[in-house]
């Protein structure tokens, strides 16, 4: 190598290459870690010097070079990557390794209009001394390689055009803790942003891709999840049309409910003209989805749903799979079918299912929802109405046709509406649950609009938020993670802007939260658990019960401090009824631990002062968020040991937490025998989860005769999560052999608005 080579620096100067600096700075990022080798990062980087060459890319190209050394054997190199990465990013964004104070950080973005211009009023000088304090930069250096790319590609402020990027993680972490703790008391808000900002950058709790990537901008909208529901009129599909866009646009995952639009042939205007039926206006909801990306960070998706007794159903149902032409299929979005104990009853009794339109059938929708036992008297007396237009299909081949394209398309997600509202925060006879989300984890009561600025009409939004199971050393943590999670989410439902007033009103008088987990998978596997062998069951009875426990209890104490939520009555906990109450007893049979906490102690209280929020909990996929922690996805078992994702800086791999010591207590997906101890866990989980829970089922063609799952099998599947009460189905995986049990390779889903992604955190 010539040393007399000139390199060109980031601000335009040259000067004489100097190797041992480069040396320096791999020396320093592999300070601790294991089986790490400087030689061999520099030996297999490759770098081709020339005259002038950027230090930039001198920079990148070793960055590369450790992350493609990442694997089961010496997974520090993950460390190694990220210590270089965060090295160059703070190079890119302050032009020097050590970053500035923060009011000067502050004072620098409010002026080029990347920062809130309120924190600047909101907080003095002495208080961003303070703040300047609590920070810890190193932190920045438990991140591993996956996540810096993850936080520089989608969480950090910064110019999506040109790329430059103007903060590092830890400002990120205090400013969210700055800004959603602003309205408190002086005297106590320094202490929660304290707390808060330990809590989020030592990553015991998680946040959403919105609040992570919005909160401290201009920008005032983060609520992961936005259901819509959309009348059966013309005025109410346009409306509901709008607020997809505005939401849309603004990094929310979409739920829309349109089970109300007649179906086809359906008389209009007295008979005057015969409806066109669905598949029009779910076309024009599919163009108002991709109309827009998210804020730049991902793309728009929803999720729609419909009755399985729709008389379209047998259209529906098929509108996102290959086959057809475009003027019957509508692919770009994905679909939750709506069944309740009548349509299973059906299926195992080898009867009929009678479809209809809604619109011909007074009553019967809303019962659906909100009356099970009035549902089925009408249901069975529309059946005998010889003058209501009907259509009968056998229960098997309705339901076959449903799981076979579940199965094909892996999107046809199912929602079980009886569970949701019989197990409910919410008496359904008041606020009935019609829909759920993108991600199928929020369950909140919707009305339709009948225009965009209807006083009448609720579109629901859910702020999300995780708990890293990992990070607990023990439960009794959860008490003051539920607190600072249920303190911060709840501010921020005051702090954000609402562009609809449907929304904003239902916000404001239900404050309804999300709070779920990520890391499931290594907390089994730190506890030498399993999902398949039922050995995990009573281990995760007591976490859901102490995790539901105590955000109760925290959103009861800020109920005693600032008021129960204005619409509290609307809930089943007005009564005091809680999740403990309503669960499917079946349950039982899989685990009769009894319970540990006070319920009856805190059954009184809540009905005594009530509670701030309608909602605490729902479990939601995390994939992205849970990048950013090193930690598994959500309550997912790990597909390998390593996961490979395709991103736009190329391949990411990330190890599984802590493999070296706990690789033999790890259980990989594909390993898991079948759905049965999974199935039995998320309803466990649900017992306490007083939303919904993100559940995946997985299949191995290979396990099966000629390769081929059969529908026995989907359908014994779909019952038991029945069974057990659980309320939502989300993906449908087949294993399509590309991956083995060490590695997985997976590209990053569409769905990251449920952070997170609409709704994925």
């Amino acid at each position: 190598m010539n040393h007399s080579l000139f390199v060109t620096k980031r601000d335009g100067r040259t000067e004489y290459i100097d190797l041992d600096k480069i040396h320096r700075v791999l020396n320093w990022a592999a300070k601790g870690l294991e089986n790490i080798s400087v030689s061999q990062v520099e030996l297999c980087s490759h770098i081709q010097f020339y005259e002038g060459i950027r230090t930039f890319d001198i920079h990148e190209t070793i960055i590369k070079s450790a992350a493609d050394l990442i694997s089961k054997d010496a997974p520090d190199y993950q460390y190694m990557a990220a210590r270089l990465a965060i090295f160059h990013l703070r190079k890119k964004a302050y032009g020097q390794f050590e970053p500035p104070t923060l009011i000067h950080q502050v004072t620098r973005m409010v002026a080029m209009g990347k920062y809130d211009k309120h924190l600047l009023t909101d907080y003095s000088t002495e208080e961003f001394e303070k703040m300047d304090g609590f920070i810890d930069h190193w932190r920045d250096m438990n991140f591993s390689y996956a996540a810096v790319k993850q936080l520089e590609g989608k969480y950090l402020v910064q110019n999506r055009v040109t790329g430059d990027v103007y903060e590092s993680a830890q400002f990120l972490y205090i400013l969210v803790s700055a800004c959603l703790f602003s309205n408190y008391p002086i005297k106590t808000r320094l202490s929660y942003i304290k707390r808060f900002y330990d809590a989020i950058s030592t990553f015991k709790i998680s946040l959403p891709t919105p609040i992570m990537s919005g909160v401290r901008t201009p920008t005032r909208q983060f609520s992961s999840c936005v259901l819509i529901e959309c009348g059966d009129s013309l005025d109410s599909i346009n409306a509901t049309s709008s607020a997809i866009i505005k939401y849309v646009s603004q990094r929310a995952g979409i739920g829309i409910n349109a089970g109300r639009i007649r179906a086809l042939g359906s008389p209009i205007r007295g008979g005057e003209a015969f409806h066109t039926g669905c598949i029009p206006f779910y076309k024009l909801f599919q163009s108002a989805v991709k109309s827009c990306s998210q804020g730049g960070v991902r793309g728009g998706a929803a999720t729609l749903f419909f009755p399985l007794w729709h008389r379209e159903v047998e259209s529906l149902l098929v509108l996102k799979n290959n086959r057809g032409v475009e003027g019957n299929r509508v692919r770009h979005m994905d679909y939750g079918v709506q069944l309740n104990k009548t349509m299973y009853q059906r299926l195992l009794q080898g009867e009929d299912i009678t479809l209809f339109s809604t619109s011909d059938v007074p009553g019967l929708y809303d019962a659906f929802f909100a009356n099970q036992e009035e549902f089925e008297r009408l249901y069975t007396q529309y059946e005998q109405d010889p003058n209501i237009c009907k259509q009968r299909v056998k229960a098997i081949n309705l339901f076959s046709l449903m799981m076979q394209e579940r199965a094909s398309t892996g999107r046809i997600y199912i929602q079980n509406v009886d569970h949701c509202n019989t197990h409910s925060p919410f008496n359904p006879t008041l606020a009935p649950i019609r829909q759920s989300n993108l991600c199928l984890e929020i369950t909140l009561p919707t009305k339709p609009m009948q225009n965009i600025n209807d006083e009448d009409g609720e579109i629901a939004l859910c702020t999300l938020s995780a708990f890293n199971l990992g990070m607990i050393e023990s439960l009794d943590d959860l008490q003051e993670l539920s607190r600072l999670a249920v303190r911060a989410l709840d501010a921020l439902i005051d702090y954000q802007d609402y562009p609809i007033l449907a929304a904003k009103k239902g916000a404001m008088g239900r404050r309804t939260l999300g709070i779920g987990v990520i890391n499931y998978a290594y907390y089994l596997a730190k506890h030498s658990v399993r999902y398949s062998d039922n050995s995990a069951n009573i281990l995760t009875h007591q976490v859901f019960e102490a995790i539901q426990y105590w955000l109760l209890k925290a959103s009861n104490e800020l109920a005693i401090e600032q008021g129960a939520c204005p619409w509290f009555s609307e809930t089943t906990y007005s009564q005091g009824v809680m999740p403990i109450d309503t669960y499917k007893k079946d349950l039982d049979t899989l685990c009769n631990t009894p319970l540990l906490l006070n319920w009856e102690e805190l059954r009184e209280s809540v009905k005594k002062y009530g509670l701030r929020n309608s909602t605490l909990s729902a479990l939601m996929p995390t994939e992205t968020s849970s990048q950013i922690s090193n930690a598994s996805n959500g309550i997912e078992p790990p597909r390998g040991y390593i996961s490979i994702k395709a991103s736009k800086d190329g391949i990411l791999r990330q190890v599984v937490p802590e493999y070296t010591r706990l690789k033999d207590q790890y259980e990989l997906l594909w390993d898991i025998p079948n759905n049965d101890g999974y199935l039995q866990l998320v309803g466990l989980m649900q017992k306490f989860i007083d939303q919904a829970i993100s559940l995946n089922t997985h299949y191995d063609p290979k396990r099966f005769t000629d390769g081929k799952i059969p529908m026995k099998q989907l359908l014994k599947d779909l019952v038991t999560a029945y069974k057990f009460g659980i309320k939502t189905l989300y993906y449908h995986n087949t294993r399509d052999g590309s991956d083995n049990s060490q590695e997985s390779s997976f590209p990053i889903l569409p769905d990251e608005g449920c952070e997170s992604g609409s709704c994925k955190i």
